[in-house]
């Protein structure tokens, strides 16, 4: 197998290999799904959990990021013997003491929508001088029953209002350091070249698709 990969543009090119690996990804976010898809090609075929039959509600009850997505990566491989991944993103903002950081996807209560959480982040931001915030994502691999995690994070600012409609989450109100434009505002590739997932996905990519499997 030749693999060459381009860290900017997150490609990859394969040549000789039988069979691509298959890799379920533990979530039920259609929006991370497609997204992740789009980053990783046709490099591997991942799989959804619809697509396992898994209809479970998969939890995620740890105070960490890094527990939370090896709970969900663990909880499909040991139910349904697929190797898998899963991860989990958090918004920490400095001015609410790193908040709402591993509570993000939930920050205004259980049956929240993506519009509830970024009123209640303005609402709390407003008059804070101090709008520094990074997200963050970390991604758990299960490959046979060992663990092996990877990090990406991106620093940025949290905008006085909403600005654009694209993405997903707190992508409108959070605006990427040396960058002009909201995660909202960006296309679907401009966000992959350099968001927190995409980072994170580069990383897990690199280390599953280049044979390092050392630890396996």
């Amino acid at each position: 197998m030749f693999l060459f990969y381009s860290p900017n543009r997150l490609q990859f090119t394969m040549s000789s290999f039988a069979e691509k690996p298959k890799l379920v990804f533990a979530t039920n976010n259609r929006h991370k799904f497609e997204e992740i898809k789009h980053i990783l090609e046709d490099r591997v075929t991942l799989l959804s959990l619809s697509d396992i039959g898994c209809d479970c509600e998969i939890p995620e009850d740890h105070a960490t990021l890094e527990e939370n997505a090896a709970q969900k990566a663990f909880f499909v491989y040991d139910r349904f013997g697929f190797d898998c991944f899963a991860d989990d993103t958090g918004l920490e903002i400095d001015a609410l003491n790193g908040n709402p950081g591993v509570f993000s996807a939930r920050f205004a209560g259980e049956k929240c929508t993506f519009e509830d959480n970024v009123n209640l982040v303005l609402l709390k931001m407003q008059n804070k001088s101090n709008r520094n915030a990074r997200f963050r994502t970390v991604i758990a691999l299960v490959e046979k029953g060992r663990l092996i995690t990877f990090e990406g994070a991106v620093k940025g600012i949290i905008t006085l209002e909403r600005q654009g409609t694209g993405g997903f989450g707190y992508d409108p109100v959070f605006m990427p350091e040396g960058q002009s434009k909201t995660f909202g505002e960006m296309t679907f590739s401009e966000k992959n070249e350099l968001s927190h997932r995409a980072l994170a996905i580069a990383e897990f990519a690199r280390h599953f698709l280049t044979g390092d499997r050392s630890f396996v």
